[in-house]
């Protein structure tokens, strides 16, 4: 089985590494003796189902939080260790999804109108006057 990122991108399970380690927080006992919380990492540099184009993308986008060009995600929300995989599953192929999303159209830059430009100096005018009404010596 494989995590579906999108149309076209299924990232294989022989390309993920899995950690699993004691969750911190409550749960009683159980806390103490089971290893729930889940380490998902996957190595963006050496993955074979990546193009030339989605690995650039996704080292430019991610490398906040890429440690030599591996991600790593971690769920530990959940009591049950399946549960969490299956959480860091899911953030991992929103987090990849969003990383090789093409970028969308440049911004056009544009004058502001003359509407706007009125509404903001009338909106300067009001404020100031309103701060000349406050002070003391005004009503003098």
């Amino acid at each position: 089985m494989a995590i579906s990122v999108g149309p076209t991108l299924v990232i294989p399970r022989a390309e993920l590494s899995v950690r699993f380690s004691r969750s911190s927080g409550p749960g009683g006992q159980g806390v103490n003796t089971t290893d729930s919380r889940v380490e998902l990492s996957w190595d963006l540099g050496s993955s074979a189902v990546l193009t030339e184009t989605q690995r650039a993308r996704l080292l430019e986008r991610l490398r906040g939080r890429l440690v030599d060009g591996v991600l790593t995600v971690t769920a530990s929300e959940h009591r049950g260790q399946r549960r969490n995989r299956a959480a860091a599953e899911s953030r991992l192929a929103a987090l990849v999804a969003d990383g090789i999303r093409p970028p969308g159209p440049q911004r056009r830059p544009t004058r502001p109108t003359r509407g706007s430009q009125e509404r903001r100096l009338a909106a300067k005018r009001a404020r100031s006057d309103l701060k000349r009404r406050r002070s003391s010596r005004h009503g003098d």
